[in-house]
Formats: structure tokens, sequence, C-alpha cells
């Protein structure tokens, strides 16, 4: 199998002009599947529209924590529109970012428990972003046990083994390669193979050799060989198995 890039941004204000050209090149990459994820209502359709151009993309729909506050008054009804789009196969990008002051926590918080709500009543999986929030992010977990991926994770070496505990998976981006990433190489030592998810977040987070650029889905060679290097595998076998773990996550697929 090749390369499966859980989550990645693939927006024309990021990319410009270049945007087909970029994720039209991928498959001759080795990339065979990438989940292009939604931030706000506006985001979530732009990755839907993608998904359907390339038969190998798929899409996320989420109100991400920063775009919480200010929501038009119907937006849990556009939302669960947008969930039962063909090619859409998770609710996210959701979470907590308490990095800055806004949007106030309370509303995070409010517009996270409704989307885990909804995720559970459409029986979707969640993909979750939280930083500076773990124990926030997690309380709300414990509570609603939902099937999904904690992204670009961030948390200590135990909150990964409770997040496996609790039946979720783990996703490491390019952070794994940055010199700075030793909390990151313990949570990932922690987490059993079949747990693994790699992402890119693209266009950021681009691993070593390519720090500082803007990252494509192509760029998890790099990540998948590190990841490799922590578990005892090849790179080859890392990306096995993390597209293995991605279908059986986002499609049900088992091997």
């Amino acid at each position: 199998m090749g390369i499966f890039d859980t989550h990645a941004h693939y927006l024309r204000e990021d990319f410009g002009e270049e945007l087909d050209a970029v994720v039209g090149a991928l498959p001759e990459k080795g990339v065979e599947r990438v989940i292009a994820v939604g931030c706000d209502i506006e985001s979530s359709l732009e990755e839907i529209s993608l998904a359907e151009r390339y038969s190998f993309v798929y899409a996320s729909a989420g109100i991400h924590p920063e775009n919480a506050a200010g929501l038009p008054s119907d937006w849990e009804e556009r939302l669960a529109a947008l969930l039962s789009e063909s090619k859409v196969c998770a609710l996210g990008e959701i979470g907590l970012d308490h990095h800055y002051p806004d949007p106030p926590r309370d509303i995070q918080h409010e517009v996270f428990r409704k989307q885990l709500e909804m995720a559970k009543r459409l029986d979707m999986p969640v993909i979750i972003h939280s930083r500076d929030a773990c124990e926030e992010t997690m309380e709300l977990l414990r509570e609603f046990r939902p099937r999904g991926v904690v992204h670009c994770f961030s948390g200590s070496a135990e909150t990964a083994k409770e997040v496996v505990r609790m039946g979720m998976y783990v996703g490491f981006t390019g952070v794994l390669t940055f010199k700075n990433s030793k909390k990151a190489l313990a949570a990932c030592a922690a987490v059993p193979l079949d747990r693994l998810l790699l992402e890119t977040d693209s266009p950021y987070m681009a691993p070593v050799p390519h720090r500082g650029e803007k990252s494509d889905s192509s760029m998890i060679i790099y990540t998948a060989a590190k990841m490799a290097e922590i578990k005892g595998v090849t790179a080859e076998e890392m990306i096995d198995i993390a597209n293995k773990n991605g279908r059986r996550l986002f499609f049900g697929e088992e091997y």
C-alpha cells in the first residue's frame, strides 16, 4: 500500500493556482489516499469539492476551535448536511485550543461538545485537535468515548496510552523529525503499531529536511521513516501499517 495522509488541508488560499497541480501529482509520488480536513463550513465545502474532483481524496467536515465564535444559528444543521455527503468520512477538525485567549473557552467547549454529540448520533469518527488544553480535551473524550484520532499529538506518553485505551488512534506529523521533539518521540513509542496514523497537516509541519517549506502529502515518507525507527520496522512497513490503520478507522476496512 502507498501513503495514506489522514490529515491535510488543501485550500486555494494556501496553494493558489498550484492547488490542482500539487494534488494531481500526489499519486505519482506514492500517495494512495488523502483526507482533506475542513475547519469551518466554508473550508469543509472546499475540501469536499476537492474530494469530488479526485478519486483518491476524501474529506472531513467540522468546526475547528479557532473558528468556534460567531457561528450562524443554523451551523449544526449545515454541518450535518455536509457530513451526509458521499465522500465525507469523518467529523473534524474539532477540539479545544487554549493557546490564545480567543475564542473564549466556554464557546469552544460548547461547540466541541455539540460536535461530539453529533458524531455519536451519526456514528462517525472524529478528528481531534488539542493545543494547550490536554486535560480539558481528555475530560470530554472520557465522557463521550468517540471513535477517532487525536491528531498532531502533543501530549505525554501516558496520555497517549489513555487515548489508546479508549479505543482511539494517535496521529503524528513531521514534528517527529524535529530536533526538539522528545515528547512526541516518547508518545509515539508508547502507542501500539495498530493505533498509529501518519499525517502531514499540510501545508504546515513540513518534516526535516523540508522544514519551513509548504508541505504536501508526499513528504510523509520522512515522518514514516522516523516513526519506523522508533517502532523497529522499515519505513515501507510503517507506511503500510499506517495505511491499514487509517482504512480501518475511517472506512471500516479490515485486513
